[in-house]
């Protein structure tokens, strides 16, 4: 069994379920995070109960995220850190600009504050060299976000990532410690579109890419199992879109 430790954020469901799979599947002990505490004991016993490890937090939430940092501590250094949070948010509560607030408050803290508090929070358990730091983004902070309630907040939050993975690799590239960016298109099977994704929508998205279908969960787990591996440590500060052909690369 592999000795390696690899840390998902939002790792009950959809895209990080699929890559703490992978990473188990290759005999990592892995650490799924997030809020839903019985989706994360279900998930870490389907996967693999001897090797996943579900941690409870509100990572928007400093205290809990230092008290979930300090439980990952005793498992030893961190070889990989996924930072997989993050959703939509919901329309605006209220009308006018502090409605508008709250709702971009809320996508920064869901998509941006999670990934910073927790790689902050471990930084120092990462491994020295040989660790592993991915973002997961979205095809929307390449080419601009839309939606009838945020005008492009998600976007904007998956967008703050990229800049402060090129000053993270930056910092940590002398340490042996690799930063990337993935940036996913449209893909199925996630709870990010909240059961708006109608067949309607779903060919409007499928009809973006070169390929003609859809993105899974399992394409972006096996491009960060790439990315997490001893292979990749000359592949540093990029953001790589996986969007079958809707983005082209820049």
């Amino acid at each position: 069994m592999s000795s390696r430790l690899a840390v998902v954020s939002g790792g009950a469901t959809g895209i990080g379920r699929a890559i703490a799979a992978g990473f188990a599947r290759d005999g990592h002990r892995v650490v799924i995070i997030g809020r839903r505490s019985g989706l994360l004991r279900q998930a870490a016993a389907e996967i693999d109960p001897a090797l996943v490890i579900p941690v409870s937090a509100d990572l928007t939430d400093p205290g809990q995220v230092e008290r979930a940092a300090a439980e990952i501590a005793g498992l030893g250094p961190v070889d990989v850190l996924v930072n997989n949070a993050g959703a939509t948010v919901t329309p605006p509560s209220r009308e006018g600009l502090a409605g508008l607030a709250d709702a971009w408050r809320r996508d920064l803290d869901t998509n941006l504050i999670t990934a910073v508090l927790l790689t902050n929070a471990l930084l120092d358990r990462l491994r020295r060299p040989g660790g592993r730091l991915i973002m997961i983004s979205s095809a929307a902070a390449q080419r601009g976000g839309a939606g009838a309630h945020s005008a492009g907040s998600y976007a904007a939050a998956k967008a703050g990532l990229h800049g402060w993975a090129f000053g993270l690799a930056r910092q940590l590239g002398p340490d042996g410690i690799t930063v990337n960016v993935l940036a996913p298109g449209y893909i199925q099977d996630t709870e990010i579109f909240h059961g708006q994704d109608t067949p309607e929508f779903v060919a409007t998205k499928v009809a973006d890419t070169l390929v003609g279908r859809a993105g899974t969960p399992a394409d972006v787990a096996a491009a960060v199992g790439y990315l997490a591996s001893p292979e990749a440590g000359y592949l540093t500060g990029q953001i790589i879109g996986l969007n079958g052909g809707a983005v082209l690369g820049r």
